[in-house]
């Protein structure tokens, strides 16, 4: 089962979206909002699925993933892990910092704002490009509600929907708040996710022991940046990510958990862009971390006004699964 949320409001409204992501047909009598489904996920899920079996046989209106805001338009939780190690070591290395050895078996997690999620397709508003703008294509998951100190192997089973989503980044505000001590906040703005939430079930044997087996492809300005396969160097699975959050409190249902930057290793060493072979990358940190360490500084630059990025999954066959987040980088004149 496919859900989308069509900008109404600042819920949006909850509606199921056909496999091919061509029709949509309202949640009309079962929920209002994604969130409210979730709330009531034992009784909602099985009332959708019955309209998403109508839509599958040809309901419904022309879906257009420009009308959506992100499934969940705001959420109560959202929390971001680093299950891709191999990014984190990169990052550290080329800043000369060595990486803890509990960084593999303890995942890294922060909170990030949920209160005013980007639209797939809505541009990403920034005041200064000086800030270092970066993409980051991820994968997340929303929850139902998960009980405090939970297993990793019971928690799969409280995840309900999977997303993609752009966790935008200012890297050069990173290091002047991580020398406080005190975390991300001025550094991570506004998060974008997919046009489409997707039920696991609908991504078959891609979706097994907590990670989704399939090529994560970023596009920056027209050119192919990165296809790293999100089930490959994936650490930490999403029922360790989620049990993680939810060591010391309950996670309540519409809960957002998300990877980290996908990223695959080549051999023993950092991956290589996709014109030398390679798989590319999630992020343009990444492929800076590597000129800098082969090089001693790096050359490609973060993202300037007007830079875009699209971000998508597909399916065996090539269809998009998710639908597409496909953003521009505008210059914000202040309110």
């Amino acid at each position: 089962m496919k859900l989308a949320s069509l900008k109404d409001g600042r819920d949006g409204r909850l509606v199921v979206v056909s496999r091919d992501l061509q029709r949509y047909l309202p949640a009309t009598g079962v929920a209002a909002t994604l969130q409210a489904a979730l709330d009531d996920w034992p009784n909602a899920r099985p009332a959708l699925e019955v309209i998403a079996a109508r839509v599958e046989a040809g309901e419904g209106d022309t879906f257009n993933q420009a009308d959506c805001a992100s499934p969940l338009p705001r959420a109560y939780q959202w929390a971001d892990g680093s299950a891709y190690v191999n990014h984190v070591e990169l990052v550290r290395k080329a800043r000369g910092a060595e990486m803890p050895a509990t960084f593999w078996t303890d995942p890294l997690m922060y909170q990030g704002g949920s209160d005013s999620f980007i639209g797939p397709r809505d541009n990403i508003p920034m005041a200064d490009e000086a800030w270092g703008i970066d993409f980051e294509a991820e994968i997340v998951v929303v929850t139902d509600d998960v009980p405090m100190g939970v297993s990793p192997e019971a928690a799969l089973d409280r995840i309900q929907l999977v997303m993609l989503v752009n966790d935008v980044s200012l890297r050069n505000l990173i290091p002047g708040e991580l020398a406080k001590g005190f975390g991300f906040f001025q550094s991570k703005p506004s998060s974008a996710f997919s046009p489409v939430a997707v039920t696991p079930d609908e991504l078959g044997d891609a979706w097994r022991e907590g990670r989704l087996h399939l090529p994560l492809l970023s596009v920056l300005n027209g050119e192919p940046f990165g296809k790293p396969d999100a089930g490959v160097d994936m650490t930490f699975h999403f029922g360790q990510l989620v049990a993680h959050a939810a060591k010391t409190r309950p996670l309540g249902a519409g809960c957002i958990i998300g990877s980290g930057t996908i990223s695959n290793k080549l051999g023993d060493g950092p991956g290589k862009p996709i014109a030398d072979g390679g798989v590319g990358y999630s992020c343009i940190a990444e492929i800076r971390t590597i000129e800098t360490i082969k090089n001693g500084a790096p050359s490609t630059s973060f993202m300037k006004f007007g830079d875009r990025i699209r971000i998508e999954m597909n399916d065996a066959s090539g269809a998009s699964i998710f639908g597409t987040i496909d953003q521009a980088i505008a210059e914000y004149k202040g309110p």
